[in-house]
């Protein structure tokens, strides 16, 4: 990782800037994938998925059969963990419902809302250099507690075709009504567009590389909602001299072996505690199946040394990451303070990967600085909300004067006439 010491405020902007690729070749490589997908259908599909998966089988949905077998596969213990992740993901998102009550703004005038679950829904999986099952659960379960009439769902196969059993199990599980072996830019294009096979969806949800969030940005144009831009993964800590060092540098790790396009940050006031984390950082690194990507990662990665904490949280709030990790001292003050972020994580035995998995919190959350702006996926993400208002005879006396005023000073004077009409009528004309 790239060490700085007391970086001037000029260069902050550049020095927070996220790996990229070239912006321009990207949209344009991508804009073309979707448009042979929207004109060609399962043909295009087919094509880049032997393109980019080294899949060259006709099929496209996931056989039935093959996701009843697919519990076989699965461990006892994998089982009983996905069980209990499900039960917290659960509890939690079932505690954002809340009960819709009438509003009555003034004498006579009754407002309310009605959520309805956004009616078909795509989910897409990553399942590249490994397959994200619980992300599975994290989109599924709020589909499914939402009431979502159709739930679809598309992650990369293998080469002969195979997808994860623990995603199939888990499928299975929340009862997601049809799994596709379709992955990257042509699964973002064929739910949005729809295909012979594949159904059009109205909202696609899920995380994914450079090329699956860049495809979402462009279909949401004017094609079909999405949830957030969900980019490579990333992860701040702020850490003090009274830190762990060998926690934090499991926390790096822990995101940077999602991939090379992943960015780590380490921020203290400490220069003692980043020496430390670096030779932490060194020696859990060899241990690591994947460290060969993890290394990847670390070379856009920085470790920060800031004077004070308050120049720490303004840094932070400038970044936004997408997962915050707080183990100083005093991190409850410290959490208050947190304007721009994904999800946060407080003290030495809250590790982000929780968050991933089990304690019950979402883990599709907004990237690259959009947590300036978004919220990770919760319940409200799957649903519209309605506006409803009756207004009586009374009501409309009541603010009748002030709509008709306010539609005049707009010189929309068929909008004041709609209400100057009815409070003219007579009944007994």
């Amino acid at each position: 990782m790239n060490i700085y010491r007391n970086p001037p405020k000029k260069d902050w902007n550049s020095l927070l800037k996220r790996p990229e690729l070239n912006h321009d070749a990207l949209e344009q490589q991508v804009q073309q994938i979707i448009q042979d997908v929207a004109e060609n259908g399962d043909t295009a599909v087919r094509k880049y998925s032997s393109e980019f998966d080294a899949y060259n089988g006709l099929d496209l949905e996931v056989a039935s059969s093959e996701i009843q077998n697919a519990e076989k596969e699965v461990s006892e213990e994998l089982r009983r963990a996905i069980e209990e992740a499900y039960w917290n993901i659960q509890t939690f998102h079932k505690k954002q419902l809340h009960p819709q009550g009438n509003v009555v703004t003034t004498a006579g005038v009754r407002c309310w809302q009605k959520p309805v679950a956004i009616n078909k829904v795509g989910l897409y999986v990553p399942g590249g250099s490994a397959p994200l099952l619980s992300t599975v659960l994290m989109l599924g379960i709020p589909a499914k507690i939402a009431g979502c009439q159709e739930v679809v769902l598309c992650t990369p196969p293998d080469e002969k075709g195979k997808v994860s059993a623990s995603i199939l199990y888990i499928a299975a599980l929340l009862g997601i009504d049809r799994v596709f072996k379709v992955g990257g830019v042509q699964a973002i294009a064929s739910m949005a567009h729809g295909t012979e096979s594949i159904p059009r969806v109205n909202k696609i949800f899920g995380p994914g590389n450079q090329y699956v969030t860049m495809a979402k940005q462009i279909v949401s144009r004017n094609t079909v909602a999405i949830d957030m831009p969900a980019g490579p993964s990333e992860l701040a800590v702020i850490a003090d001299a009274t830190s762990n060092p060998a926690f934090i540098a499991s926390d790096l790790l822990s995101q940077a072996e999602h991939g090379p396009d992943s960015q780590v940050l380490l921020l203290s006031d400490s220069g003692h505690m980043i020496d430390e984390v670096k030779g932490e950082l060194q020696k859990q690194l060899e241990l690591l199946p994947r460290k060969d990507i993890a290394a990847k990662a670390l070379e856009n990665s920085k470790m920060i040394r800031l004077n004070s904490q308050e120049e720490i949280l303004e840094m932070i709030n400038a970044y936004a990451p997408e997962h915050l990790i707080i183990v100083t001292e005093n991190y409850a003050e410290l959490a208050d303070q947190v304007l721009n972020a994904g999800s946060v994580f407080l003290g030495d035995y809250t590790p982000e990967s929780a968050g991933d998995y089990a304690s019950g919190t979402n883990h599709t959350l907004p990237t690259n600085g959009w947590a300036h702006a978004y919220s990770g996926v919760n319940m409200d993400s799957f649903y519209k909300k309605i506006t409803f208002q009756e207004i009586s005879r009374y009501g409309l006396h009541n603010i009748g004067e002030s709509i008709m005023t306010m539609a005049e000073a707009e010189q929309l004077q068929a909008h004041s006439s709609a209400v100057s009409i009815r409070l003219n009528y007579s009944e007994d004309a």
